[in-house]
This record gives C-alpha cells, structure tokens and sequence, in this order.
C-alpha cells in the first residue's frame, strides 16, 4: 500500500494545479503577471532529497510518467513538461549528490528545478512557435512570479512532507536490501 502513496500524492497535487489559479486573490490574477503552478515539480523536488538516494531514479521515473500526464491533461503540445521536468529533476538529482538535504537546500534546489523547467518549456514552445514572448517579459511576467510562489508553495510543503519521506525512502532502502 505504501508504494502508492508518492503517486497517489503526486496525482493530486496534479489535479489541484487545475485550480490553483482560483485559490489565489482576484488581485493577483488581474494583473499582467502569469503565474504557473509547478506543484508536481516541487514534491518531484522533495522526493529527489529525501525519498532517493544515489543509486534510485524514482524521482525520474515520476516526473517522465507525471510530466506526460500534464502534457496531457492541461497542453496540446505533448513531450514538453515530460522533457522540462525530467531534465529539471535529473540536475537536481545531480547536485543533491553534493549537499546535504534541509531546508536551505531545499528552497536552492526547488528553485533550480523551477527555472529550469519553466526556461526549457518557454523555449521549447518558443521554437514549436506556440509562444512569441519577449525574454525581458518573459522573466518579469512570468519567470519570477512562477518562481516566487512555487517558493512559497514549497516552504509551506516542507514541515508537512520532510519526515514522511525521509521514512518511506528509509523503509524502501531496508525492503530492497532484504530481497
């Protein structure tokens, strides 16, 4: 049952970025600044620093299989979130490797993965024509407001997810070394 649980979690976090958007203040949404939800980036985040260790890739496995699913569900272009988060979380699996998992780290590495998937996917569809963006509007507008309230998002997650996977990544490591 517990090997549900991260997909189950990532599956609605999902579903709530579909109304993310009419969670926050009209005030925010009336003005020129795009803010996209990356939840599913952000836990991606948290599993690559407390549920994997050096030699899992589950955190991979799941932002391909999730980032496909948004693809999906909330863009007509499919590959590009797959692609975006994959590329993002395979970095942060990289530099995990040379520091140590807190809370420091991880507002670092969230906000490394948060622009690397938004700068990869604002350049995919630049290229695919979807997106005729200015590089200076882009990063007012849309780059820095994503990543301010992903942060946000992220320092709220932290306390309430830290412990529970630091205990199934624990558990999953005991349970693949007694096979």
């Amino acid at each position: 049952m517990k090997r549900l649980y991260l997909p189950l979690i990532l599956f609605l976090f999902l579903v709530l970025e579909g109304v993310a958007l009419d969670l926050l203040p009209g005030s925010l949404l009336t003005g020129d600044l795009l803010i996209v939800p990356h939840w599913v980036l952000i836990f991606l985040v948290f599993i690559t620093i407390f549920y994997d260790k050096e030699t899992t890739y589950f955190s991979i496995i799941y932002a391909l299989t999730f980032g496909l699913l948004i693809d999906v569900v909330y863009t007509g272009i499919l590959g590009v979130y797959m692609f975006s988060y994959a590329f993002a979380i395979y970095i942060t699996h990289l530099l995990n490797k040379m520091l140590h998992g807190n809370i420091h780290v991880s507002i670092l590495l969230g906000a490394v993965a948060v622009i690397l998937s938004d700068i990869s996917i604002h350049v995919i569809y630049l290229v695919a024509g979807v997106n005729d963006m200015m590089w200076k509007d882009y990063f007012m507008t849309r780059l820095l407001p994503t990543l301010i309230s992903n942060l946000v998002f992220l320092v709220v997650l932290y306390p309430i997810v830290v412990k529970r996977l630091t205990t199934w990544g624990q558990e999953q490591l005991s349970r693949s070394n007694t096979l």
